[in-house]
Order: C-alpha cells, then structure tokens, then sequence
C-alpha cells in the first residue's frame, strides 16, 4: 500500500521513450484535440488499455457474473457514446484513443461551434465559461455522456453568451481537424493556392 498522502499515477509512460512513429503521432493528436501534455494522450491510452482488457477477459469466460460485468461495461461504453448502439463485445477490441478523445469535454465544445478552436475551448472550460447540464466544469479532459452533451453551453455569466465569435481561418482549419477528411483534397488546396497568386499578379 502506498503513501495515501500521494496521488497514485492514473497512466502508464510509453515502454520505449525514443520511437518516431510514436512521437509523430502524439504530436499530430496535441495539435488536433489542442493537449496540454502528451500526458493526457497517455491517460486516454491506459483508460482505453483497461477497457480492452476487461473486454478480452469477458470474451473468454462465461458465466452469469460475466454476462453481468459485460452488460455494465457495454452501457457505459454507450452512455458515453464511445460505441453505437447495437455494438457488441467485440466491438470494444477495435476502439481507437481517437473515440476515447472525441468524447473530452474540450472536443464537444468545438464540435459544437462554442469555440473557433480547441486551444480556444480549452481556455473556455478552465475559465468557468462551460456548463454541462447547467453544472460548470473546469476539466477539459471531462468524459461527456451522449445525454449530457446536448447541455453543453456558455455559463449564463460568461460575456461569451450573445456574443458572436470570431470566425476566420483558425475556425476553418479547426473544423477540418475535426472533421473526417482526406489529407490529399487538403494538401492539393494548399499547393495550389501560390498558383492563384501568381496568376492574379
């Protein structure tokens, strides 16, 4: 038993601290979900880690507790809207962390046009500017549940209320984060933009 003076981590640290593949793909999570640290992209990934194997557990047993563990672990997975109704056990093998990031508190908020970008939504929700289910909450990192996240909405104190946002091209390229795109459509948009400049010269 540990000091109960002292948090016990809630994460496990990457095994290998030099892996490129690694490192560029938390980066590239960091800039979409706007992350603090690569800390909460590891929080994600042990929560993810403990949902797979329980599942794996409950997939090789079966007796009534187990049918009974399954049943709970599916409906909060639903709750959360982490799976789609009718998915089934094994569904929870084939989660990514993108579905455990997509349900943060900070990617509802953008998702739902409160902020022009998720760095923006995160300053939002640590200022006391969100409420959910008409209760603040500070924690960007929140888990919003699918019946919740219609609350989602400005404090009726925040000088947000009313006000329109600024919308330009932090916005655009937000909304293209968070939308399923091809990268290609982007990068052909974006090498034939100098092309357009020319001719207008």
């Amino acid at each position: 038993m540990g000091d109960p003076r002292k948090r016990k981590k809630k994460y496990e640290t990457p095994t290998h601290p030099w892996q490129k593949d690694r490192i560029d793909d938390e980066k590239e999570l960091r800039r979409k979900y706007g992350l603090k640290n690569k800390k909460e992209i590891w929080k994600a990934q042990s929560l993810l880690r403990v949902i797979r194997g329980q599942a794996r557990t409950l997939l090789g047993v079966s007796t009534e507790q187990s049918a009974k563990e399954t049943a709970d672990l599916m409906e909060r997975l639903r709750k959360l809207s982490i799976l789609k109704e009718g998915a089934e056990l094994d569904n929870v093998l084939g989660l990514t962390i993108q579905d455990v990031l997509d349900r943060r508190l900070q990617s509802i908020v953008v998702r739902k046009g409160l902020a022009v970008n998720a760095n923006q939504a995160r300053q939002m929700i640590v200022h006391g500017h969100i409420i959910v289910n008409s209760r603040r909450v500070t924690a960007p990192s929140y888990l919003v549940a699918a019946a919740d996240e219609e609350s989602v909405s400005y404090s009726p104190q925040s000088p947000f209320v009313g006000r329109p946002l600024q919308v330009g091209k932090q916005a655009q390229d937000s909304k293209k984060r968070f939308t399923k795109e091809e990268p290609e459509a982007e990068e052909q948009g974006a090498e034939k933009a100098p092309e357009d400049e020319s001719d207008g010269e």
